[in-house]
């Protein structure tokens, strides 16, 4: 029986009870029952009983006020407390940064490496720099007959003014570069032919150029260049760049308008064959409108890249659409952060970045712009502490006129060769390229005092009409590290492996392909400070002493040693 049916019961049994004792009180006729009204029982609504009833009984007795009061007395005190110090903090040393610095090193293979830099300060917002740079070998490379020096001279200057609203930057510079086309086939030229062989290629460039940026402004910065590169054959080409950024913030994202222009005109003076000469002219004008948002931990730019190209020497124009997306997440802060996206655009190939590239390509180049179609990438990297890093990444993209190397062949068409027709020098093709790549890096820095990272690219290349990538390899990984081994002594080591790639045969079987080796890079370097002031250095390459081919028929030094002395001082 529940509670409520209990309470029911009670209260019917009362009422009955009530109602008998009336009943007694008046004497009735045994014959006659008279009824009134018939009983008709009720339950009263239920009501809920208060956690905290209130009380209305004589019991109760209301508190009395309670009233406090201090009754102070005054206490004589002869305590005298002591002053308080400081205690001592050993201040670090702060480091002496000097505006100037002067190196010079010399090296087996009769090598030299000298460097020269000097910052001056004008006035608190100008500054003016200078660096001179020269490094050069006489060569002496184990089993090549040819001549192998080389020598690179270069001097850049600059000048830089803050002010405070905006910051521009002056730039200019030269470079002298020699090299030789010393990588003949081996044993297919007797030594009376390789005797008359002139094999040195001279490389002259200089360049003007600055930057400007402005602060509170919808136009953020822009960079301009204009660059010459010359050689021992009279080849020319003029490069002139100009990038300007605009960004117009709105109510929660910022438009973004990026400009580029890129004109490149160049000669040479003869194709491969001597039978003409080659020119080029280009014209690039690209605009790449955007829309970023930036939030806490999403970071979103979304944009297309337009370009009109006119090949002005064939007279042809055409206009192309590129994507330009970049995404961002922070899955975990900064532990995993998820990114990806895809771009594209324009590149001009130039002489200049060919040489650089490979300096024994010969001045007969047919130069076109690469059209990267897209690249679409996906990642994640993070900090898993303050000293451990990490990025992992897969792209795949397509590239419509990208450039190989591929080696010359023997040029047996003309009597009047030349020091790059030997099959000795590298020409440029071009084809498209699909690229699937996938590239992992760890890097960990213990306490300033080691440091060391791990990197790998993996690369799976699809061609259209060539039959190889010709000289790209398909791995290439790297390990790099630096370390402070007490106060005055450091160094760094570095360890970098390039895969196989393949060439053409240019001597006996022509149009064989070719597989050069892999091949490991291994490199070394101590430093010892005397003073604030003066250091002394060793180095060490290719320490395993092996003389690979880092292209085809071209051997490199072998284990190679390097010291020397760097002054830092103040004008």
């Amino acid at each position: 029986m529940s509670i409520k049916q209990i309470v029911l019961f009670s209260i019917s049994a009362i009422f009955l009870f009530h109602f008998s004792a009336n009943a007694q009180e008046k004497e009735l006729d045994p014959e006659v029952v008279n009824i009134v009204k018939p009983y008709t029982p009720t339950i009263s609504d239920a009501f809920k009983v208060k956690e905290t009833p209130s009380l209305n009984d004589s019991v109760s007795t209301a508190k009395k006020d309670v009233k406090y009061s201090i009754f102070s007395v005054p206490v004589a005190s002869t305590f005298t407390p002591a002053k308080g110090k400081a205690t001592n903090v050993e201040k670090a040393k702060p480091v002496k940064l000097y505006d100037n610095y002067a190196t010079l090193g010399f090296g087996n293979y009769t090598s030299i490496l000298g460097e020269l830099y000097s910052n001056f300060e004008l006035s608190r917002t100008d500054n003016a720099g200078f660096f001179f740079r020269h490094n050069s070998s006489q060569g002496d490379i184990k089993g090549v007959k040819l001549d192998n020096h080389y020598y690179d001279t270069s001097l850049d200057v600059n000048y830089t003014s803050r002010q405070r609203d905006v910051t521009y930057r002056l730039d200019a510079g030269v470079e002298h570069q020699l090299f030789n086309w010393y990588g003949v086939p081996k044993g297919y030229y007797s030594d009376e032919i390789l005797a008359g062989i002139d094999t040195k290629q001279n490389y002259l460039s200089g360049y003007v150029g600055g930057s400007i940026a402005l602060d509170d402004s919808f136009f953020d910065k822009a960079a301009a260049s204009i660059r010459y590169t010359g050689d021992s054959f009279s080849s020319s080409e003029l490069n002139a760049k100009l990038k300007p950024e605009f960004s117009f913030p709105l109510e929660n994202v910022t438009f973004k308008l990026d400009g580029d222009l890129d004109y490149l005109m160049g000669s040479f003076d003869n194709d491969y064959s001597n039978s003409t000469d080659i020119k080029y002219s280009y014209l690039n004008v690209g605009l790449a409108p955007s829309i970023n948002f930036i939030n806490n931990d999403l970071s979103v730019s979304l944009g297309v890249a337009g370009y009109v190209s006119l090949d002005t020497e064939n007279s042809d124009t055409n206009f192309s659409l590129y994507p330009k997306v970049n995404v961002s997440y922070r899955l975990l802060d900064e532990t995993v952060i998820a990114y990806g996206g895809a771009e594209g655009g324009i590149k001009q190939n130039t002489y200049y970045d060919f040489k650089e590239e490979n300096p024994f390509v010969s001045p007969t180049l047919n130069i076109a712009p690469t059209k990267k179609l897209y690249e679409a990438f996906g990642g994640i990297k993070g900090k898993l502490s303050n000293a451990f890093a990490y990025n992992a990444r897969v792209s795949y993209g397509k590239d419509e006129n990208s450039t190989l190397f591929q080696s010359n062949d023997i040029n047996f068409t003309t009597s009047q060769n030349e020091g790059y027709h030997y099959g000795n020098s590298f020409n440029v093709v071009y084809d498209d390229i699909n690229t699937l790549a996938f590239f992992g890096e760890v890097k960990v820095d213990v306490s300033g005092q080691f440091s060391i990272g791990v990197n790998a690219n993996y690369y799976s290349y699809s061609t259209d009409v060539q039959s190889e990538a010709w000289n790209l390899p398909s791995l290439k990984a790297s390990v790099f590290s630096n370390f402070n081994i007490t106060e005055k002594l450091y160094g760094s080591a570095s360890l970098f492996y390039i895969g196989e790639r393949k060439d053409i045969s240019n001597a006996g079987f022509i149009g064989e392909e070719i597989t050069l080796d892999a091949y490991v890079d291994a490199n070394l370097s101590f430093g010892y400070r005397f003073t604030d002031r003066l250091s002394a250095f060793v180095k060490g390459s290719n320490l395993f002493g092996d003389n690979y081919k880092k292209w085809m028929n071209y051997p490199v030094q072998g284990i190679q040693g390097l010291a020397g002395v760097t002054y830092k001082f103040d004008w």
